[in-house]
């Protein structure tokens, strides 16, 4: 009754009654939700509208500190707080200010309670926003990016409806523009990036898809790409390279302690587990220097204690080393705190930082107010951030800006900000955590790394990273970008599998429907597939986006050669040989690579009770049906023996509990239609069968599921067989074995496996299913 009622409430919220009972399977969940429900209800005195629904869902779901639910809820039921935006702002705000009492009147101005953005307000920014870009709209027209436009207006008007300020710019842009020509409906011409970058595109593509296509191992793609790249010491001949007089000595001491030797870093920020994105990364930072007989660094980029946990440091090391790399040296970004301390304050002395007040907000979006403290005099900005490292400034309260625009148009980004959270390594001995941009550069060039392979999304980033050494007068690496990995049916933001976690779609980061590579582990997918998989996509500018097939192809090339044969049957149907030609049963040998006997044979009991497959029997087989049917014999394969039905035996409700057969010598008269597994004194086990998670190619694309992502969820995405069997050959089987199931597909032993019941995911068929797209 209690859970019938938690549905009915939670379908009041405007959940679908589906999500209320998948919500109920997560008890913090669902508690929180309740209570938020019951208290909007006492509130409003009536029925709770979708719109608010929804804010308590996300209040309920994403808020940590359960003291506050009463707080924030009051502010949803009275529609003091009636947007996404502000949940957002409200939530992080009683995250920073963990302790009692909440100063309302700070909560409600920084959550923009009681803002009315009027629609001249509207009107006045998109105006002043259009008139920036004014001479690049008159030569592009309609092919001019029109979310710049919106985006820009949004900074301005930090609570506005998203929908009136869009309905404000296209009808100021009609206002300019008019109608549409027969011009601004042409596609817009590529420009020659976007040509090579389909070119590369389409190479990879041929090399992935075209079976007679030879792929390069990535070695040889590696070796190939050191073409291009520089030489050590030889920094300043690449393109955009920034020098300055003190360049050559310090590219000079370079040599001296690297001895040109080629040095990479792999770089991951210890807060989620690593995707199969990474894997890219991996395989070209740590396959980039084994092909140029250099070293690679894994380096934790562990800057933001918030959200770093230690079983994020283990698994991404774990994951490394299950790809087969072994880093030259693990090091942390925390390593260098008293380094890039010392450094921060230098760069205040040369005039190139200073200390600044802005609220976070106001330093959000790449066109953000200057600082009125820019140009602050030197020795306050030193006493300041003295302060700040001291703990005398609250979080957001100071910043420690550096003095440049970056490529993106983004002005002075931060260097360090205030944190009262103790660090896994360095604990309360810091409360000011530098930041990726003023970070990362400066890491790279303490471990002279010669060559910082990012992907594309930090090419904003680049005039940045020469600015920052070149301004402390510090070896300068290269940076160089290359283009992301992604695949269709997927998603990999932590953010998002946090929320699968949570609405109970998936178990945890390594449930084996996800692309963490965790999950793949677990699914049984062999590290040298992910590698290969790698290899063939290759290193090219443009993003990769693959079909989860093309990886799967991968995964079914290597086992068809590791994966030795063994026999399990998913839905058994009893089968009684009445003829059983011995008094016990016969020992069969079974190959455990047919195609290639030198690797070995396994041994499998023959009885006179076999089980075979629910699927192989009929008894009206429809045309074309080649296995056991009445007057239709089958053979078993690896016996030798034929077997012919005589008897269905059924229960009292009329469905077949077992077969009556007799055997004969397969060599004793005609060969049968077709052979079938089977299995005879079997062990019990446990089958998950795993299909794609999501329905669409793109889950995360409003224009293709409007819903959300976690509207497009795949209801038969997990079938759990519980009462399969499977031969006694592998009995002794340890998680992460792996085994062909013949005619079913690749299996891996799960760690839920215990004694005496094996646990086993189908990592994947035999032959990609010829209806997936």
């Amino acid at each position: 009754m209690a859970t019938l009622d938690s549905v009915a409430l939670f379908t009041g919220l405007g959940l679908s009654e589906h999500k209320a009972r998948e919500t109920l399977k997560n008890a913090a969940l669902s508690t929180q939700l309740r209570e938020a429900a019951i208290q909007a209800q006492h509130t409003l005195g009536s029925t709770i509208d979708k719109a608010t629904g929804t804010l308590l869902y996300g209040l309920a779901s994403r808020l940590r500190d359960s003291r506050r639910l009463s707080f924030l809820v009051s502010y949803i039921a009275s529609k003091k707080i009636h947007t996404e935006l502000q949940l957002s702002a409200a939530l992080e705000y009683v995250r920073s200010h963990p302790l009692d009492p909440i100063d309302t009147v700070d909560f409600e101005q920084e959550c923009g309670v009681g803002i009315l953005v009027t629609p001249e307000q509207i009107e006045e920014a998109v105006e002043a926003t259009i008139n920036r870009h004014r001479p690049q709209l008159l030569v592009e027209r309609y092919h001019f990016n029109m979310g710049l436009l919106m985006g820009e207006a949004r900074a301005a008007l930090k609570w506005a409806d998203g929908k009136m300020i869009k309905h404000e710019v296209d009808m100021q842009v009609l206002h300019l523009l008019g109608p549409k020509t027969e011009a601004d409906l042409e596609k817009k011409p590529k420009v020659a990036k976007a040509r090579l970058e389909e070119t590369e595109r389409k190479t990879t593509k041929d090399v992935v898809e075209n079976g007679e296509a030879q792929t390069l191992s990535l070695m040889e793609q590696l070796r190939g790409e050191a073409l291009k790249f520089h030489k050590p010491g030889e920094n300043f001949k690449t393109p955009g390279y920034v020098t300055t007089p003190h360049t050559m000595d310090l590219l000079k001491q370079h040599l001296e302690i690297t001895g040109g030797q080629v040095r990479t870093r792999f770089p991951p920020e210890p807060n989620g587990i690593l995707h199969i994105g990474h894997a890219k990364a991996i395989n070209f930072n740590f396959g980039y220097a084994k092909a140029n007989n250099g070293i690679c660094f894994l380096r934790f980029d562990d800057t933001n204690p918030e959200k770093e946990e230690a079983k994020f440091f283990t698994a991404i090391h774990d994951m490394v080393t299950w790809l087969g790399y072994t880093p030259y040296k693990v090091t942390y970004a925390s390593d260098y705190f008293d380094q890039l301390y010392a450094w921060a304050v230098e760069l205040i002395r040369r005039g190139q930082a200073y200390v600044c007040h802005q609220r976070g907000e106001e330093l959000k979006g790449h066109n953000s107010l200057p600082s009125p403290w820019r140009d602050r005099p030197i020795e306050e900005s030193l006493l300041l951030f003295e302060a700040m490292r001291k703990g005398k400034f609250s979080e957001g309260e100071a910043t420690l800006r550096m003095k440049l625009v970056m490529e993106d148009g983004k002005m002075d980004p931060v260097a360090y900000r205030v944190k009262y959270t103790p660090h896994h390594r360095t604990g309360d001995k810091w409360c000011i955590y530098p930041t990726y941009d003023y970070t990362h550069c400066l890491c790279d060039s303490i471990e002279h790394i010669t060559h910082s392979l990012c992907t594309k999304e930090f090419q904003a980033r680049r005039s940045s990273y020469f600015w920052l050494c070149n301004a402390l007068d510090v070896y300068c690496p290269v940076q160089w970008e290359y283009g992301r990995l992604n695949l269709h049916y997927a998603v990999v933001s932590k953010r998002k599998i946090l929320q699968l976690v949570a609405a109970g779609a998936v178990r945890d980061w390594d449930d084996p429907r996800l692309f963490t590579l965790t999950a793949l582990r677990r699914r049984g997918f062999p590290p040298e597939a992910i590698n290969n998989f790698c290899a063939r996509v290759g290193v090219t500018v443009a993003q990769t986006t693959m079909e989860p097939h093309l990886l799967e192809a991968c995964v079914r090339d290597v086992l068809n050669d590791t994966a030795p044969r063994a026999m399990a049957v998913l839905e058994p149907l009893q089968v009684i040989i009445t003829n059983f030609p011995a008094g016990k049963p016969l020992d069969i040998q079974v190959p455990n690579f047919p195609a290639d006997e030198t690797k070995g044979f396994h041994q499998v009991p023959f009885a006179s009770t076999v089980f075979i497959e629910k699927t192989d029997f009929k008894e009206e087989p429809e045309p074309g049906y080649k296995r056991l049917a009445r007057g239709q014999p089958v053979g078993l394969r690896h016996t030798g023996y034929v077997i012919e039905l005589q008897q269905v035996v059924k229960g009292p409700s009329g469905c077949v509990e077992c077969l009556e057969v007799t055997c004969r010598r397969a060599d004793a008269g005609e060969k049968p239609k077709a052979f079938i597994h089977w299995v005879s004194q079997p062990l019990g086990c446990e089958i998950r069968l795993y299909e794609r998670l999501f329905q669409h190619k793109n889950p995360e694309d409003p224009a293709e599921v409007p819903g959300g992502f976690l509207s497009d969820l795949n209801p038969a995405s997990l079938q759990v067989v519980e009462a399969a069997v499977v031969d006694c050959s592998v009995a002794l089987a340890k998680p992460f074995d792996k085994f062909q199931f013949e005619r079913l597909g690749y299996f891996s032993v799960d760690p839920d496996s215990r004694e005496g019941q094996l646990v086993f995911n189908r990592t994947v068929t035999l032959k990609e299913d010829p209806g997936k797209v």
